[in-house]
């Protein structure tokens, strides 16, 4: 969804998403465009955005707690010639954005940021050149970057890339640059993105259709739940995106999960499941519903790849020992590795968020089979990327109450 803001926003004419998000990031995309020049519309539960590119109408634009907004669209906003200040809330305020205080001013933006931290105010307009960039902190950079040369028609030039990380999502955003007749980047084994005359799409359509994927991400939660609690039929996934998140069914079936794919979507249902391992490294949202997978599994279950979780909307490695601890789920830290001892009894606790939103909906999952009653503080948190979240797991039956803005389950 935010993906397609962007892309909508970049090329000229009219845009109509299908299937558009409503969620807090979805919001803060939708926000972020406007104040870039684009006009949105909302009309039969479709999105009407037309654009001619980014012609700024505000010097300010808010990515709420957004990460990928930020990373995406900064580059974006730096095709303007106008100084704009870009700032977020809540744990975004305090995530390093070093990475702009290196880059943009190698292709000519100016830019001032509280020590790599926001606000941070630019001023371009980019110009794309030859750089080499790290990609191990996240991939987001990468995608704004790759967005904003497609946009500046960038040709015989190329961005070497490092230690990329969470590789899937570099393609889902190459494939929604290619969907909206960008100019797309041949890929060389995701260490160069080079531009060139060849990169040009072979024509440029007058409106766009784009309709948005089921969300994998929010997916495998559902996918977990009927794992732990189902039978459920989960629909509207598709299994041949390039969301990292379809992993999920790898670490379910490595799990002896009772799951099935037919025509009517993901079939899960309940089974005795065993320990298993799980590489995260390239899907590090995939953590918190795998916790709450093995902490039903006989045994031990590892999953590599905590590294990734320190600049989240938590360290969310240290949340997830903390709030299952409370459950009585034992999680060991070692190196790049989480260990979870599961097999056990899972207990109903007073747990917290910590404003994170995974961190509420793994709680939640894991709260279906506990012995008593789980209350999540902070239990809004969902809104951030699943609104409907606590409503859906009502719907399959689960007893969910919100009183004072915390949720019983």
């Amino acid at each position: 969804m935010q993906r397609a803001c962007a892309a909508a926003l970049l090329i000229n004419g009219e845009t109509r998403i299908l299937k558009p998000g409503h969620s807090n990031d979805d919001k803060a995309a939708l926000g972020i465009i406007k104040a870039l020049g684009a006009e949105v519309l909302i009309k039969n539960e479709e999105l009407i955005i037309n654009s001619s590119g980014v012609n700024p109408i505000e010097n300010e634009i808010n990515c709420g707690e957004s990460g990928l907004s930020i990373r995406m669209f900064t580059p974006l906003v730096a095709l303007s010639d106008k100084e704009i200040t870009i700032n977020g809330s809540g744990s975004l305020a305090s995530r390093p954005m070093d990475f702009f205080d290196e880059i943009l001013p190698q292709l000519g933006v100016k830019i001032k940021s509280n020590d790599g931290k926001l606000p941070m105010t630019i001023q371009g307009p980019l110009q794309p050149k030859n750089i080499e960039v790290d990609g191990s902190l996240s991939s987001q950079f990468l995608t704004g970057l790759l967005m904003a040369f497609g946009a500046a028609d960038a040709s015989d030039i190329s961005i070497k890339v490092n230690n990329l990380n969470s590789r899937p999502y570099i393609d889902l955003t190459l494939d929604v640059m290619k969907q909206f007749g960008m100019k797309v980047p041949e890929n060389k084994n995701y260490e160069e993105f080079i531009f060139s005359n060849d990169s040009a799409p072979d024509s440029k359509l007058p409106t766009h259709d784009y309709t948005v994927e089921g969300d994998w991400s929010g997916g495998a939660f559902l996918l977990v739940a009927g794992a732990i609690a189902g039978p459920i039929t989960v629909r509207g996934l598709d299994l041949s995106s390039t969301q990292a998140d379809k992993a999920i069914i790898d670490a379910l079936m490595a799990a002896n999960a009772g799951i099935a794919m037919d025509a009517k979507g993901i079939v899960i249902h309940p089974t005795e499941m065993n320990g298993f391992y799980f590489d995260a490294t390239d899907c590090p949202d995939l953590f918190p519903p795998l916790v709450a997978l093995a902490a039903y599994c006989n045994g031990k279950t590892t999953i590599k790849g905590v590294s990734r979780l320190t600049h989240k909307e938590s360290n969310r490695a240290i949340t997830l020992q903390d709030e299952f601890d409370k459950m009585g789920v034992t999680i060991d830290l070692e190196d790049d590795k989480m260990i979870i001892h599961g097999g056990g009894t899972v207990k109903g606790a007073d747990v917290h968020s910590q404003h994170d939103h995974r961190i509420a909906m793994a709680c939640a999952v894991a709260a279906l089979k506990a012995t008593e009653e789980t209350v999540i503080e902070e239990a809004q948190a969902v809104k951030k990327s699943y609104p409907d979240f606590y409503n859906d797991l009502k719907s399959l039956g689960a007893s969910v109450s919100l009183p004072n803005q915390q949720y019983n389950l």
